[in-house]
């Protein structure tokens, strides 16, 4: 499996493109600010066309781009329905004024085709298959990407030592908290997890070293290599950062350009 990305705009938003290959179809993870030329580079780089467009949730900084790559390739974008509001009207992710200064002068519209994510449905696109686990808590409607070659993409759920927030509207810890005990926990050590932003971690690394995780034990999940619920339909007919077979690295943490008042864990 190919998985290449790169860290977009100034919320460094890990954006990734997967595929079976170079010059195969592929998916794109989590398209951020400003996001379009990095993501046409790598298509460019490995020969790749886009089937679908995935977001781990609605934050503006991992949806910024959906819209504008799923009209440039006239693909779908799937989303879990609980965030699905926030395709068009992102400052509903932010206190009233901060929202208000982030979004001032712009308009954020949904794609033309928006499919929903569900808890256990397996995804077969682009000959990729992962399964989603809904894992509420930085948001509503987040989800991670589960593949069969023990790679999870985390959102915004776990990162290399630390977890998302819970402090902005939508947040709830004690739901994050279960997240983590029934998604990420009951995977093997070996895992390897490609978070929203910073640097890839394992999951063995993050039991015995992330501080939130502490206390917690694997909860009553779903199987570490398949999904349980529903299949969906196949979708139809080098930066800086790049990262394939079994070396994906993605490096730096969050960098710069959040709004005043969002400072603390990586990511919004």
């Amino acid at each position: 499996m190919l998985i290449a990305g790169f860290p977009a705009g100034s919320f460094a938003t890990n954006c990734y493109v997967v595929a079976p290959g170079p010059g195969e179809e592929c998916i794109i993870i989590d398209p951020g600010q400003d996001a379009e030329p990095g993501v046409t580079e790598l298509l460019a780089e490995y020969r790749l066309r886009p089937v679908a467009v995935l977001a781990t949730h609605g934050h503006v900084d991992h949806i910024w781009s959906v819209a504008p790559v799923c009209a440039a390739r006239g693909i779908p974008a799937y989303i879990h329905p609980a965030d699905r509001d926030l395709l068009s009207d992102p400052a509903k992710g932010f206190p009233l004024q901060v929202g208000q200064q982030l979004f001032r002068g712009l308009t954020f519209t949904e794609p033309d085709d928006v499919l929903a994510l569900a808890d256990g449905m397996t995804l077969q696109l682009a000959g990729v298959e992962l399964v989603v686990d809904h894992a509420p808590g930085h948001t509503p409607g987040s989800v991670t990407f589960r593949a069969p070659e023990s790679v999870l993409f985390s959102g915004d759920l776990l990162f290399a030592g630390s977890i998302g927030r819970t402090d902005l509207p939508g947040g709830d810890y004690p739901a994050i908290l279960d997240s983590l005990s029934r998604v990420c926990l009951v995977l093997p050590d070996d895992t390897r997890v490609l978070p929203g932003h910073g640097p890839q971690t394992t999951i063995g690394a993050e039991r015995a070293t992330n501080p939130f995780l502490a206390g917690l034990s694997p909860g009553p999940g779903p199987s570490p290599r398949s999904g349980s619920g529903p299949t969906a339909p196949a979708a139809g007919p080098r930066p800086r950062h790049r990262h394939e077979g079994t070396g994906p690295e993605v490096s730096g943490g969050f960098q710069g350009g959040r709004p005043p008042g969002l400072a603390g864990r990586p990511g919004l």
